[in-house]
């Protein structure tokens, strides 16, 4: 099973992981997620890219049975540093790695569910997923419209920020779209440390899925989608699907 994929500079280099959340501490967007999954009355959570875990530790801190699993190893460096941590399972890796089954709900939050831009590595990671879910757990994630367009505002101008980070004085961050064509955004966040007057740049590449593409991917890896609904911080932007594993198999 090939789920292999390069992490972008922004999750794997230690240095710019190290910035993931005081340049978006705001995490407002992962309560929705929360709220379902105690809506569902689940225990045991995996989170699909738990990038530098904030969720995780939050689901942990409520007493939920966690696993972590992500492909940056500097990502998990931070993970591994809060005070939750123990608290949690991390797994080094994709959900090929992830060596027990049985969760009652697996997420993908923020731009997870994009980042698989090959046909065969998302499909094989759904599959793998279905199989680590007990029958009847759920998979939620979140993908992006693509009718939306909002990266026609992903503009140096429109996207500039410059935010006081500790022990590092002010940083700005700005992105800049480099293509769009068939259903492939490929777009650089460059992070600018401006005491010392040096850059760096992070390239990334998401895959903007139709509705209907994702909801017969999700069937076809053995889930019922059970609703779409829209992300209550991004109304119009952003799906989050909820799918039920089928448990006829």
């Amino acid at each position: 099973m090939s789920q292999e994929r390069e992490a972008d500079a922004c999750f794997a280099d230690a240095r710019l992981a190290e910035l993931y959340d005081p340049l978006d501490a705001d995490r407002s967007d992962l309560e929705p997620y929360a709220q379902i999954i105690d809506s569902l009355g689940a225990r045991k959570i995996l989170d699909v890219g738990c990038g530098t875990g904030t969720f995780a530790c939050q689901l942990a801190a409520r007493g939920l049975q966690v696993t972590g699993v992500d492909p940056a190893g500097a990502s998990l460096a931070v993970a591994g540093a809060k005070p939750q941590a123990p608290l949690v399972q991390w797994v080094h890796g994709t959900v090929a790695d992830v060596p027990t089954g049985d969760y009652d709900v697996a997420v993908m939050t923020a731009n997870v569910a994009m980042v698989f831009t090959d046909d065969l590595q998302w499909q094989q990671t759904l599959e793998r997923i279905a199989q680590l879910l007990k029958p009847g757990g759920r998979l939620i994630f979140e993908a992006r419209r693509p009718e939306a367009r909002a990266w026609l505002n992903w503009t140096p101008e429109l996207t500039r920020e410059t935010t006081l980070i500790d022990r590092l004085g002010p940083v700005s961050t700005w992105i800049e779209v480099l293509d769009y064509a068939d259903e492939l955004l490929s777009f650089r966040e460059t992070f600018r440390f401006e005491q010392e007057g040096s850059e760096l740049v992070s390239h990334s590449t998401l895959r903007y899925r139709t509705r209907q593409e994702l909801t017969r991917t999700v069937e076809a890896a053995g889930f019922s989608v059970q609703t779409v609904q829209e992300a209550p911080d991004r109304p119009g932007r952003q799906f989050v699907f909820i799918a039920r594993r089928d448990t006829s198999d």
